[in-house]
């Protein structure tokens, strides 16, 4: 049931996919009205997909990297829709749903065995690492959507463009505002969560663990929103400078994410 559940929640998602397609045709004003409901009931599918996966296993932890993935996109369709209930807009989804949805579509397409079988998956530690974890990447996600469409309205206001797709963004005040409150909610979750992983890791591995690819590109990430972060407030960093650092610093977050692949600390194996 739970892959029953997270296939139909694949279905609403793709209605903003499908929005997002059209969006950058220029024709995607059509759906706006039902692609918010749509991704809404995909949201409450989801989630029973999650609990239901929980109480099957016992655990709350993801089983694979596969359900990790499933976690994310819940999380991350669940800021969207935090940031359109307080923005009314729905400009993020450009980027959002086709993420979501592959994300999804990754975790739906069949059923994984468990690949992390470790009694470890059950420690209160590892469960408050990954939720702390999961959480700062999705509100951090929404941080990096947000200076995507900063940076995309800005070029279209230097052009003085005043047609197409991008003149129905809303202003660069309010694409900042989001990019920045996402940032303010990403980044402690982000950092507390490195902190519980690290207890962990110190316990199992001791020392050696600050050496394995995935730590140290966390430890980079984390440098590069701190900096984002100070110069957002000791030195005003605003617009253009904070939009361009926020990716930089998100495609290093993606980079960590891509080292579960291959970390020796995250394989969480007997």
């Amino acid at each position: 049931m739970p892959l029953l559940w997270l296939r139909v929640a694949l279905v609403f998602y793709g209605f903003g996919l499908l929005y997002a397609l059209l969006t950058l045709t220029g024709r995607g004003r059509a759906l706006a009205r039902l692609t918010v409901p749509a991704v809404a009931a995909g949201v409450v599918f989801h989630f029973v997909s999650l609990a239901e996966a929980a109480m099957a296993t016992g655990q709350l932890t993801p089983i694979s990297l596969y359900h990790s993935e499933s976690l994310l996109a819940f999380l991350v369709m669940v800021f969207f829709l935090v940031v359109y209930w307080r923005y009314q807009t729905t400009a993020p989804g450009i980027f959002v749903f086709p993420l979501a949805f592959l994300l999804t579509f990754s975790s739906a397409i069949g059923q994984q065995p468990p690949e992390f079988a470790s009694p470890l998956m059950r420690s209160g530690w590892i469960v408050t690492h990954i939720g702390l974890i999961f959480t700062g990447y999705a509100a951090l996600f929404l941080s990096f959507a947000a200076s995507l469409l900063y940076l995309l309205q800005e070029s279209r206001l230097k052009a003085k463009r005043t047609h197409g797709v991008l003149a129905r963004l809303p202003a660069l005040e309010v694409i900042d505002e989001i990019g920045y409150r996402s940032l303010l909610l990403g980044f402690p979750f982000m950092t507390l969560g490195l902190l519980a992983g690290s207890v962990v890791a110190a316990q199992q591995f001791g020392p050696s663990y600050l050496l394995d690819p995935k730590v140290l590109l966390s430890l980079v990430m984390w440098a590069l929103y701190m900096v984002l972060l100070y110069t957002r407030w000791s030195a005003g960093w605003r617009g253009r400078r904070a939009a361009f650092l926020s990716t930089v610093a998100f495609v290093v977050a993606v980079g960590a994410w891509a080292a579960n692949y291959f970390s020796e600390v995250h394989r969480f194996t007997p």
